[in-house]
């Protein structure tokens, strides 16, 4: 993972009130293997998180300024330590106005991962611990906690760049419940929602369990098919890049390569080509199915409860909202 330039300046912020005060670095961090250490871990905790949201810039204007900023600062016209001094700068005098966080360590991080340019932003914090010297003797330790990260963003400087009509190029973390304690960090890049993640999944999901009716598919090969989803699914959103429909397509059906994207296309789900795997949403996604004299059961797991009930000292179903064609047919039949 390739670091182009990484700064990291300190908001001194107190719950108290008192104005928060800037200390400013004056040169990007010179390379270390323990930056490069602390990056990796980094994208590992924000890949991680659940709850994040996908979207895209503001027009820049005196209210979003800071797209103006990172364009300037990519087309040469200002180094990236300027460029990260007026940004910090920025998100102090939000955090003023929000009156709603405590200060912290922001990091700013231009780095590649193939070849994608990615810019990291993420205010850290410390945690006390104590760690044990050469001498064994024990004593007091702060270090970054960043399994505890509330605010942070990454931008897909490449996406921005090269697809204007794209809404997914930032990702940041939500706050749970619409916090406003997330809300002026959002504003503070200048991003708008454009892609629900959690909306795309589940009709991604319900995409494909409409393609495994469709296709009347055998028990075991419906498993394996919704197991390669689910992995496949799980797989990005760990590293924190969308899925491809297409090349889901693939993994489904190797000898129908095309088959599952093609059913997409033909019933106009609405699916972008590219969209955000929701973790909380795929977790909810197992199905049950069997089949047994003439009977053919198949349903997925968060139904459980709502639209279906199971009575095991009965060894029954109930099973509300039948589907329209399933009741055409039974009314034909009477």
């Amino acid at each position: 993972m390739p670091i182009r330039h990484c700064i990291v300046h300190l908001i001194d912020k107190k719950p108290d009130g008192t104005p928060a005060v800037l200390h400013a670095r004056d040169e990007a961090l010179p390379e270390s293997s323990a930056i490069e250490y602390m990056l990796a871990d980094l994208n590992e905790s924000y890949n991680a998180k659940q709850g994040k949201a996908w979207g895209f810039f503001h027009a820049e204007s005196g209210a979003h300024p800071f797209s103006g900023w990172l364009k300037e600062y990519l087309d040469g016209g200002k180094d990236f330590t300027a460029f990260s001094r007026v940004a910090v700068e920025h998100l102090q005098k939000l955090m003023e106005e929000s009156n709603l966080s405590v200060g912290g360590h922001v990091l700013f991080a231009h780095y590649q991962q193939g070849m994608t340019d990615y810019l990291a932003i993420a205010l850290l914090h410390h945690s006390e611990g104590v760690a044990v010297t050469d001498q064994l003797d024990v004593t007091p330790s702060r270090h970054l906690d960043l399994g505890q990260l509330h605010l942070a963003a990454r931008i897909n400087v490449s996406e921005w760049q090269n697809n204007k009509q794209s809404k997914q190029y930032i990702s940041f973390i939500k706050g749970k419940n619409g916090k406003k304690v997330s809300e002026y960090f959002r504003d503070f890049i200048g991003c708008q929602e454009g892609v629900d993640g959690p909306g795309e999944t589940r009709t991604l999901l319900k995409a494909f369990s409409d393609f495994v009716e469709s296709e009347d598919l055998p028990e075991e090969s419906a498993r394996e098919k919704t197991k390669t989803l689910v992995n496949y699914a799980s797989s990005q959103a760990k590293m924190g890049e969308p899925m491809g429909l297409e090349e889901l397509s693939e993994l489904i059906d190797e000898e129908r390569p095309k088959a599952f994207y093609d059913h997409i296309r033909s019933k106009d789900y609405g699916l972008s080509p590219e969209i955000p795997a929701d973790k909380r949403t795929l977790n909810q996604f197992r199905r049950f199915t069997g089949r047994a004299e003439g009977l053919s059961i198949s349903f997925e797991a968060h139904l459980l409860g709502s639209k279906i009930e199971y009575d095991e000292e009965a060894g029954t179903l109930i099973i509300k909202g039948l589907p329209t064609q399933l009741t055409d047919q039974l009314k034909r039949r009477n």
